[in-house]
């Protein structure tokens, strides 16, 4: 009696351990990277609906698809810490230049969220619309999520609620403190958006209105976005003249408010600041000892792209477009901003100043037709073409384009950027729209960065220059972003996770991107899951949007 019944545990933890005879999809012989860090192993992948059911051997069961892909690397999903996809994916849901660099999840809300609006806000975010036109259908951070989500998207999608939002909402476009009233309703805003699945609180303080914003103010609704155990995540107000004293702002914030905090685009802008390295390094580090969770992300470029906003004093801007287009066109007012544009200060973010030549300013997006076939040149050549100096180029620019003007600034140092990504707290970004070389996207230019940010990493700074391991380069792809956030089921290749899963070629994983020819898909990522929904097969895009929205920790928190 007692041997059979042994035989049948036995026979009971062998079946348990078998894997399913059948699964939706089996990805066969696979160098696993499972976004750890850790040694990579070769493996199968079992996936069944939108889940990973099994990762080990499956030789003896069938998969209705079924991918052998030996010699090739299997990772979770990339994460793209800092999206500009709110309005490409609205023109086209496919998310094409970064599920071919293996992106699954666009992160949105570097200042300006698409949610909450009033109608004063859904106004100035019409009007403001250059190639890519669409009706503005919601009005909370959630419906807007859920409006891409219906429409048709192949990527997931998340998102911060920007405070440059929350501020034009409550206090509008002046240069001045939030008062009492207003900050109730900003904090009441946050508190909403954090329960619908914001995943905290992002700003861009060089940028006006975000400019006017206190430190206090901004620790206030930090708070509220720390009780739902949200990130403050921040273009920072300077990364260059004044940026340690920015960074000391961004850890203030964070040990004030208590909540996790993460440096946008880490930096050093401007080669009078390049030495400036170690000491944020070091600052950072301190913080971190401290126990203080402060994390950066970064783009693999030497130069930002912003626009001629980021070369005119915040002061000027007051009010939003019509009243700066309003100043520039007044002679007096005209003459004192070329002055200030000219002139070294540590008040505002100079970009054109930490350029340093106008022929390291090139102009890449126009909302004028007339004016497009400026696009690509630096704004040096179209002073010389218009017999005036790069300042008042600009200013006339802004004005005749109805527009900032999209910018391209080179400022950063290459040595700087290959020690950044070898940071065991950084993670990456595009700061960038998801876009194809086809259609309305082909009316203006872009960055490089939309089309190679992550397949430049893993091609020349990862194979290449050997900057740091693909085990550790796929980690901070996927599951340091995902813990940062503290978003679920995602990062990593686990049982019972989502099956977001790239499979590329090591060898050939490329950018082709440039910044004469940006639009220029990146090659060697092979095939995509999103869901457990194969997007990218062999290359080529699917037509698949299982896309879902990613929601924060706080949602449904009350």
């Amino acid at each position: 009696m007692k041997q059979s019944y042994f035989i049948f545990l036995v026979l009971c933890s062998v079946i348990s351990c078998t894997p399913e005879k059948t699964y939706e999809t089996i990805i066969r012989n696979g160098q696993i990277y499972d976004g750890s860090g850790e040694n990579s192993f070769q493996g199968d992948i079992g996936i069944n609906g939108d889940t990973i059911a099994f990762i080990g051997d499956l030789k003896n069961a069938h998969g209705n698809q079924d991918f052998d892909v030996k010699g090739m690397a299997v990772a979770p999903g990339f994460i793209n810490m800092l999206s500009w996809a709110v309005e490409t994916l609205i023109e086209d849901g496919k998310s094409q230049s970064d599920i071919r660099q293996g992106v699954t999840l666009e992160v949105f809300g570097e200042g300006m969220s698409w949610g909450p609006l009033t109608p004063e806000t859904k106004k100035n975010l019409q009007e403001s619309q250059t190639d890519i036109k669409y009706e503005i259908e919601w009005s909370t951070l959630a419906e807007y999520l859920d409006f891409l989500v219906k429409k048709g998207i192949s990527t997931n999608v998340a998102s911060f609620v920007g405070a440059t939002t929350l501020r034009m909402n409550a206090v509008g476009l002046d240069d001045r403190e939030a008062t009492e009233d207003e900050m109730i309703e900003m904090k009441a805003m946050t508190r909403q958006a954090m329960q619908e699945g914001a995943l905290g609180i992002g700003s861009s303080l060089i940028y006006a209105p975000a400019f006017y914003s206190t430190t206090e103010e901004l620790i206030e609704i930090c708070k509220i976005a720390a009780e739902y155990d949200g990130m403050y995540i921040s273009h920072m107000r300077s990364e260059g003249g004044r940026l340690l004293e920015s960074l000391d702002e961004l850890i203030k914030i964070s040990n004030d408010a208590g909540i996790r905090a993460e440096i946008y685009h880490l930096k050093q802008s401007g080669k009078a600041n390049w030495d400036k390295y170690d000491q944020v390094i070091t600052k950072v580090d301190s913080a971190r000892s401290a126990g203080l969770h402060i994390t950066a992300d970064m783009y693999n470029y030497i130069a930002g792209a912003t626009g001629l906003d980021a070369s005119m004093p915040p002061w000027v801007q007051a009010g939003g477009y019509d009243q700066w287009a309003k100043r520039l066109q007044d002679p007096a007012i005209k003459s004192k901003i070329i002055k200030e544009m000219s002139t070294p200060s540590n008040d505002w973010e100079n970009l054109m100043l930490a350029a340093g030549d106008p022929e390291k300013i090139l102009l890449v997006g126009f909302k004028n037709d007339s004016l497009k076939y400026l696009t690509g040149k630096s704004l040096g050549a179209i002073a010389k073409m218009r017999n005036k100096s790069p300042e008042e180029t600009a200013i006339d620019l802004v004005i005749q384009d109805g527009s900032r003007v999209e910018t391209i600034y080179f400022l950063m140092s290459e040595d700087n950027v290959r020690k950044q990504i070898a940071l065991p707290w950084v993670s990456f970004g595009s700061d960038a729209g998801s876009l194809a070389p086809e259609g309305v996207f082909l009316k203006s230019s872009t960055h490089p960065r939309a089309y190679g940010n992550f397949s430049r990493l893993l091609g020349k700074y990862v194979r290449d220059e050997k900057i740091i391991t693909l085990e550790e380069a796929i980690r901070k792809l996927t599951s340091l972003p995902a813990s940062n956030l503290k978003i679920q089921k995602r990062g990593s290749l686990k049982i019972g996770n989502y099956a977001d899963v790239v499979i590329f070629d090591p060898t050939k994983i490329q950018d082709n991107a440039t910044f004469d020819k940006p639009q220029q898909y990146a090659t060697g990522m092979i095939d995509v899951f999103v869901n457990g929904t194969c997007v990218l097969k062999n290359g080529e895009h699917t037509g698949a949007s299982p896309g879902m929205v990613v929601k924060g920790p706080g949602f449904g928190k009350r």
